[in-house]
């Protein structure tokens, strides 16, 4: 790509329809746009965001700039439609008091020590997992491993039955691929249904779980059922579509994160070699492949009054595309940037969002990512991933979705 071809393709990408080759490599896409169009007004009137900066000043600040996707939603999915009523009831696409209620309920079941309280159970069920890929000729870190490890740990939180577990994977990937920029209807339709299907199953559950509570020391859905940690109960579609964004939230980011890690260290034998030789960089080396290889590559925030970005008026009630993968590749951020590094430090980057929407899972996402990777390399520290790879095919996502490998 040529410096002009560089530059044009920068200036005319819109989102809604990618250029060729974005979809599953878009960090090329990234570069140009950081270098020649960082704040970029898309055809639909929305503006594509991509230096750290912007998007750090933008995410700290909630009085410019509304994490509400009503407006946004309402034609996407139509208005009372079950994608509409999930997206903009859950805790990432609400504003105060909503969001303050539900994130005051999930803070005080994530402390440290809750947290610290599930590792066991995280490291017998990576274990587990790895048992059960020994001997096999041919495995997918992502069927096999990646994917499995966060249905589980959620479940655990939700204490869903183990015999119920099977279609939450499915219902989790609808619903999210539901936030693409362009759908199809058969997409729509999927999402709709997931909606439907996953609240139906919940309705029952809570039923259940209101006749016998758990221990809400453990059981994050008896305090959401009860309110714990909040100043006020939430309602039942409230309860409904947070139980369903709980599950979302930390499914396929963190098969991303586990996924994407694997296959970064398999391709940079060096890094990979010096992970072996220090088991003290496993933090580190998380937070690069969390950096390098965002598992979410875009957030959105509305204008709620005009805004001036970069030298661009932008008017009030204007969505904003806020492009976390292109800002983790900021040379005004990062050093050599495109270089994948897991001693790097500082490594201030936006994975997680940031402000009072950071996301209220890192801890146990880091940890997730640690066990996980950290453990796989001890008992397989020359896994080979074998052709041909499959990629998620996601803009919002980006990450695997199979990754065959010979351990």
């Amino acid at each position: 790509m040529n410096v002009v071809s560089h530059k044009n393709i920068a200036q005319n990408l819109d989102l809604m329809h990618p250029p060729e080759g974005f979809v599953d490599d878009p960090f090329p896409f990234y570069d140009a746009l950081l270098e020649y169009a960082p704040v970029l007004r898309q055809p639909d009137g929305s503006v594509l965001l991509s230096r750290h900066g912007d998007l750090d000043a933008i995410y700290r600040d909630t009085a410019l700039y509304s994490s509400d996707k009503e407006a946004a939603f309402g034609p996407k999915f139509g208005v009372g439609s079950p994608l509409f009523e999930h997206h903009t009831t859950s805790l990432v696409f609400s504003d105060p008091p909503l969001h303050t209620r539900v994130r005051k309920i999930m803070t005080s079941a994530l402390t440290p020590r809750a947290i610290a309280r599930m590792e066991p159970g995280l490291i017998e069920t990576v274990d587990a997992l790895l048992d059960g890929m020994a001997g096999r000729g041919k495995v997918d870190l992502i069927a096999d491993f990646a994917s499995t490890i966060p249905i589980q740990i959620i479940g655990n939180l939700l204490d869903v039955p183990m015999d119920e577990r099977g279609p939450l994977r499915d219902w989790s990937l609808a619903i999210l691929g539901a936030l693409e920029p362009a759908l199809t209807e058969t997409q729509l339709e999927k999402g709709h249904r997931a909606v439907r299907e996953f609240k139906v199953y919940l309705q029952d559950l809570v039923a259940r779980r209101r006749a016998e509570p758990g221990d809400p020391e453990t059981d994050v859905l008896t305090r959401l059922i009860r309110g714990e940690g909040a100043d006020e109960m939430l309602s039942e579609t409230e309860l409904l579509q947070n139980c369903i964004f709980i599950l979302n939230a930390g499914h396929e980011t963190t098969t991303n994160l586990i996924g994407n890690g694997l296959a970064l260290l398999h391709d940079h034998p060096e890094q990979r070699q010096r992970l072996l030789d220090d088991r003290e960089l496993i933090a580190p080396a998380v937070e690069e492949v969390l950096r390098f290889r965002s598992p979410n590559q875009f957030g959105n925030r509305e204008t709620t009054a005009q805004v001036e970005i970069g030298g661009l008026q932008i008017a009030k009630g204007t969505n904003l595309h806020l492009c976390i993968g292109a800002a983790n590749r900021d040379p005004e951020m990062f050093a050599d940037p495109t270089c994948f590094d897991i001693t790097r430090k500082p490594n201030r980057h936006l994975a997680f969002a940031g402000g009072p929407h950071v996301c209220v899972g890192l801890t146990l996402a880091r940890l997730e990512g640690r066990v996980a990777i950290g453990r796989l390399l001890d008992r397989f520290p020359d896994y080979r991933i074998l052709g041909p790879r499959v990629q998620g095919g996601r803009i919002r996502f980006h990450g695997y979705a199979a990754l065959p490998a010979a351990l």
